[in-house]
């Protein structure tokens, strides 16, 4: 098939699209990436990267075409509303331009925001194919639950425009079954939901190569966990650092934070505020190659959410990797990600925004014996295996687009 994808995010910005991309080429579809100009994380174009370009280049055999956009800055601002709203309009503008050819399918991947469909369904009647939207993070309650929008008149007319984008796709991918509910809500229909999970890189499933590295930043000892990814308003790092403040008397106990984000700044000012720079320390991001490597010097991985009734139905991608990594999971949400975690014992699970109960379950796992450990870490691994595998994924994808016409 030749296959359209619609992402406003793409390499070198690390997004599970990426790695999706490369599995249908391996199995000799020909795709086509409909980009942005690479700035997440941390709101600055990536090295290589100018207003000058390239808009087109060509990565491990798939051909990438980028559109201007407005940077996302360093810090929370109207600037992200400005970042989201010219991409959509730049890839609808200059779609008819940019986007020679024809398409089988169009595919869409959709973490916010949401309007990343919009030149996406452009497209499916410009090239009358039919559109395959991967949904990653629910609107309008993605907006309510960060609070970036709290004005009630506001969210009832995103939901209007989202129950319109939904009635105009045809196949709407959910990587949590728990977010069913709310996109039949807004109008969609059975027939138009698949259950459509994430995994992880196959690098996190493999045994970590030896390698050479050695970040002077990670204590020899010590029991060590580990938050990879962004850190950003929904992660919830305020009960983060409240946990390692009550911890502070223990210095055996170390937390590393892998990644960037918009709540960065605060984070390093709180930690250094409140004296515990020693035991909370922050790694930066890594390129994605790295990070066994880094998960490998790691007693336990921490996943953390705010407490949202969207978050209680989220499965963050990050929660594939940790499972596939073998470690067990130190969990801080509510919800279904809480269910997998107490349902398959891969570690232990606390209500979000609890920094009490999180600071007992470390001292839980930290005094639980190296079985006890090696048996949450082999049963992370169980769990990917039968919920999140790569293949399988990838095979249903194939399946429903084969069986998927322009409607």
């Amino acid at each position: 098939m030749k296959i359209l994808v619609v992402s406003q995010y793409y390499f070198p910005e690390n997004f599970r699209i990426n790695d999706l991309c490369k599995g249908l080429v391996e199995r000799g579809h020909e795709v086509t990436v409909y980009t942005g100009l690479p700035n997440y994380p941390e709101g600055k174009l990536f090295q290589g990267y100018s207003f000058k370009g390239p808009y087109t280049e060509e990565i491990d055999g798939i051909k990438v075409i980028r559109v201007p956009l407005i940077t996302r800055g360093a810090k929370k601002s109207f600037r992200l509303a400005l970042n989201y709203l010219s991409y959509f309009v730049s890839a609808t503008v200059l779609a008819p331009f940019l986007v020679k050819g024809e398409f089988d399918k169009i595919f869409v991947f959709a973490p916010s925001p949401i309007t990343v469909a919009i030149p996406a369904l452009f497209l499916k009647f410009l090239k009358r194919a039919p559109v395959f939207l991967w949904v990653q993070d629910l609107w309008p309650e993605s907006l309510e639950a960060t609070g970036v929008v709290r004005n009630k008149f506001i969210l009832d007319k995103v939901g209007f425009g989202v129950k319109l984008l939904y009635k105009l796709t045809d196949k709407i991918l959910l990587p949590s079954k728990a977010f069913i509910k709310n996109v039949k809500d807004l109008g969609a229909k059975d027939s138009q939901i698949v259950y459509f999970a994430q995994w992880s890189e196959s690098l996190f499933s493999n045994s970590p190569e030896e390698s050479s590295a050695i970040d002077p930043l990670i204590p020899k000892d010590g029991f060590k966990i580990t938050f990879a990814g962004n850190i950003g308003t929904s992660q919830d790092f305020e009960t983060i650092v409240k946990t390692a403040e009550i911890l502070r008397n223990h210095k055996n106990i170390i937390f590393l934070i892998l990644g960037n984000g918009l709540m960065r700044g605060w984070a390093e000012s709180e930690v250094k505020r409140l004296g515990i720079e020693d035991t909370f320390i922050f790694l930066g991001s890594k390129p994605l190659e790295m990070m066994p490597y880094y998960y490998s010097k790691s007693d336990v991985m921490l996943l953390s959410l705010k407490d949202t009734p969207l978050f209680a139905v989220t499965v963050p991608a990050k929660f594939q990797s940790y499972l596939a990594s073998g470690k067990p999971i130190l969990a801080s949400v509510s919800g279904e990600v809480a269910r997998i975690v107490n349902e398959y014992n891969v570690g232990i699970s606390v209500p979000a925004g609890n920094a009490n109960l999180l600071a007992e379950a470390v001292l839980k796992l930290k005094n639980s014996s190296p079985e006890t450990l090696r048996q949450m870490a082999s049963n992370a691994k169980i769990c990917h295996e039968e919920n999140f595998e790569r293949e399988t994924q990838i095979d249903l994808l194939e399946k429903i687009m084969e069986t998927t016409k322009f409607s």
